[in-house]
């Protein structure tokens, strides 16, 4: 077996993984190893619904999904790769008083930020989104920079970008270990050789509570599976229908081709990496779309997959540098946020990685915030 040197080992090939190394070969980070047990976007990335927004109830969460926003409406002439960005708009559906309370002070934090959210009314909610029904609908938040696009590809445009920098990928390479000398860090161990390296990103996303503790690091994730639809054609959708999402049941849809793509949460789905599909979750959802969008009863379902949602105690990320072992540094745990924040998030870790001050304090997404008892969780999730 060999052994290669490098300066950073990346671990994850998805869109965390491919975004830290190309922004850290950017910066003239030379020597960036990136190792995927798989092939690239094969894990969490390529099942997401590629919704991306920066309506959240978090100000780290609005200023990671507005900066991603920024760097997604770059993404074609910055790295010559089409993402399928369709900025369409997010369209929360909101049933019930204490949800439009908590979604008007979300969206004063948001403008205050500079997102053009706003609150509407459901005349104006079935304008945009006519597939739904009013009934029992209180109001709605919208915000038309948001929208959705193509996960795998932004994965491939980072990755050729970053190759053409000089990144080395090593595919289909499992990491089996990593090594230290007292506090620090001295090799990455791997099925295809050792890499000797003193720096270690984790970005992993449901694999990284296993990869954290190869250092003594607790990343506190939890693999959740989650569950997409892909319908058949759908006459007369218009062409700007916005991401729409039932708050309360979490039912969500959004234009994928001529079709639509849909899913919603499972309230009895346990923890583990199973990704298989199963049926068990389609009478909630069909009784969901009875409820709030009873026309999507009678399309037909051609097609869908599972992936895993990996989740942390307040659903939200972890990002940062461990303190207990020199230079292991995660971005992890997003809860259903990672690909659409993960050109920012690439961003904050490569200044990290710098020695520089990124540009949102990203200290209280520690992940020993847990052990301080100090958790920061998100509302707007799905």
């Amino acid at each position: 077996m060999s052994t290669r040197t490098a300066e950073v080992v990346v671990i994850g090939g998805g869109v965390m993984g491919t975004s830290i190394a190309r922004h850290l070969v950017r910066a003239g980070v030379r020597d960036v190893v990136l190792v995927e047990r798989d092939e690239l976007a094969s894990g969490s990335t390529s099942k997401a619904a590629g919704g991306v927004r920066a309506q959240f109830s978090d100000e780290l969460n609005i200023r990671l999904g507005a900066r991603s926003l920024e760097a997604f409406g770059r993404f074609g002439e910055e790295t010559g790769q089409d993402i399928g960005l369709h900025r369409v708009g997010y369209l929360f559906l909101l049933s019930t008083p204490e949800e439009v309370a908590s979604f008007e002070q979300s969206v004063r934090l948001q403008n205050s930020l500079g997102v053009p959210s706003r609150m509407i009314d459901p005349a104006e909610a079935r304008r945009l989104s006519p597939l739904i029904t009013t009934d029992g609908l209180l109001a709605a938040a919208f915000s038309p920079e948001d929208g959705h696009c193509t996960p795998e590809s932004v994965v491939y445009g980072y990755a050729a970008d970053a190759r053409r920098h000089g990144l080395t990928i090593l595919r289909h390479t499992e990491v089996t270990g990593i090594e230290r000398h007292g506090h620090d860090i001295t090799a990455v161990t791997t099925t295809r050789g050792r890499i000797a390296t003193g720096t270690v990103i984790c970005a992993a996303g449901a694999w990284s509570r296993a990869v954290g503790a190869m250092v003594g690091v607790d990343l506190p994730v939890e693999p959740l599976r989650r569950q997409i639809a892909v319908t058949e054609p759908v006459a007369a959708l218009p062409p700007g229908l916005p991401m729409t999402i039932d708050f309360t049941s979490s039912l969500y849809f959004h234009r994928e081709g001529p079709g639509l793509l849909l899913g919603m949460s499972d309230p009895d789905e346990r923890p583990g990496f199973d990704t298989a599909t199963h049926d068990r979750w389609i009478p909630r959802l069909a009784e969901a779309m009875q409820h709030r969008a009873p026309a999507l009863l009678d399309l037909r379902r051609t097609g869908g997959w599972a992936g895993l949602y990996e989740i942390t105690p307040d659903h939200n990320a972890l990002i940062g540098e461990a303190t207990s072992v020199s230079r292991f540094l995660y971005a992890t745990g997003f809860s259903g946020h990672g690909f659409l924040q993960g050109p920012a998030v690439g961003e904050v870790v490569r200044d990290l990685y710098l020695g520089r001050v990124p540009f949102v304090d990203i200290s209280p997404l520690s992940a020993g915030r847990f052990a301080a008892d100090a958790p920061r969780p998100e509302a707007n999730r799905v």
